[in-house]
């Protein structure tokens, strides 16, 4: 895709563009299509009617061969609505959850709450190169345990979690399994049936759709305590007036995403590690993280020690070179990020990362720009840097 814009977006793990198909595909619901899908009259039976095809259709897209999709304002959402959801409607089961060391906030400050709350939360380590300790996971397991959260892929290392393994476990043990998809959606094929999954989120911008617009799949006899109340929309378990245009919107780029996912990920696969090489060859000092690790095609997670990934990121700005040192989410913390330190990344050196992603219109010309001006940068940035060793 012809890269038309005057600057070089490298942080599609944080967002992406709306597709102009999508855009297209949500425009009549805002105009003529504008009808309250819950209501009587034939326009909002219409409107119901392509409301109802696009659950069906998103069933299909996730590899569901049961259950249902509720829409939701976005992924945080939907990880609240499974999480909470699952845990106060089965507490009598049980109130101990399984996760990981590296969930993304919405997965980690929830079972923080939780715990608050009387529930029992578990946070199961990884390996150094991102991956979760299955050893240690196993032996986490408890009779009480009736949750388990684990991510799909982790989204500021890209590495891919073993989720038909966990899935394998839990469905032994009879334990309710959720995955916070949100990383994988238009990256790697979606089979919640293939994995075991019993609840499954996902959100819309992440895979050129809009913003503000998420779903959770639920497994058939799931049962879940809703999180807002009024309304008896979506299963009544989300109360609210759907919107429509983003619900259609996300359908529609999840298909096109799904429609060309093999070619686009050889092809950002192919930019990424073209970047990657270029790293290791012209900066010494670095750590690629979860090198050695399945990894989102599109990830590239590297630390240069002795520098810290704001300065990098300031330099790259000044050049309309946009990455990120981690997660969106916490763009605005002076912590080091969490995920690299439970990988066992020195606390010194985690303040040193930066994270590119890439997505449908970056092009070769992008990565030269990159490996241009990158190397000059460390350079610089340890120059002024008390803790480089030549500088001592």
């Amino acid at each position: 895709m012809e890269n038309n814009l005057d600057f070089t977006y490298l942080d599609h793990n944080a967002t992406t563009y709306v597709d102009p198909q999508v855009i297209d595909a949500m425009a009549p619901y805002w105009g003529v299509k504008f009808a309250n899908p819950s209501s009587i009259y034939d326009i909002s039976q219409d409107v119901r009617t392509d409301l109802d095809m696009a659950r069906t259709k998103m069933l299909s897209l996730l590899g569901a061969s049961n259950g249902k999709v509720v829409f939701t304002g976005g992924g945080s959402e939907s990880d609240n609505l499974a999480i909470k959801g699952f845990v106060y409607a089965n507490q009598k089961k049980g109130k101990h959850i399984i996760t990981s060391t590296i969930e993304h906030h919405a997965v980690g400050h929830t079972c923080e709450f939780l715990i608050k709350q009387g529930f029992d939360v578990t946070y199961v380590p990884v390996t150094t190169q991102g991956v979760l300790d299955i050893t240690a996971f196993k032996a986490a397991l408890r009779p009480d345990t009736i949750l388990v959260s684990i991510m799909a892929a982790n989204n500021e290392t890209g590495v891919i979690q073993p989720l038909s393994e966990i899935g394998r476990i839990t469905k032994e043990k009879g334990i309710a399994f959720h995955t916070d998809a949100v990383q994988i959606g238009g990256k790697i094929p979606i089979e919640v049936d293939a994995w075991n999954v019993d609840l499954l989120t996902l959100s819309a911008h992440k895979f050129y759709g809009p913003k503000g617009i998420g779903c959770l799949y639920i497994r058939k006899g799931i049962r879940l305590q809703p999180q807002i109340h009024g309304g008896s929309q979506e299963f009544d378990l989300r109360a609210g007036t759907e919107n429509t245009a983003a619900i259609i919107g996300m359908v529609k780029a999840l298909a096109l995403a799904n429609g060309s996912m093999i070619e686009e990920s050889k092809r950002e696969q192919g930019l990424r590690d073209h970047l990657e090489a270029a790293i290791k060859r012209d900066i010494p000092e670095i750590i690629i993280n979860g090198q050695g690790a399945p990894r989102l095609p599109n990830t590239l997670n590297v630390i240069m020690k002795y520098v810290e990934g704001e300065g990098m990121l300031l330099y790259l700005n000044m050049n309309k070179i946009y990455a990120s040192s981690g997660s969106a989410c916490t763009s605005g913390s002076l912590d080091p990020s969490h995920v690299l330190l439970a990988m066992g990344i020195p606390h010194e050196f985690a303040h040193g990362s930066l994270r590119f992603s890439f997505g449908k219109k970056n092009t070769d010309s992008d990565v030269k720009k990159v490996i241009a001006l990158l190397p000059g940068i460390v350079r610089q940035l340890r120059s002024m840097s008390p803790l480089w060793p030549e500088n001592s």
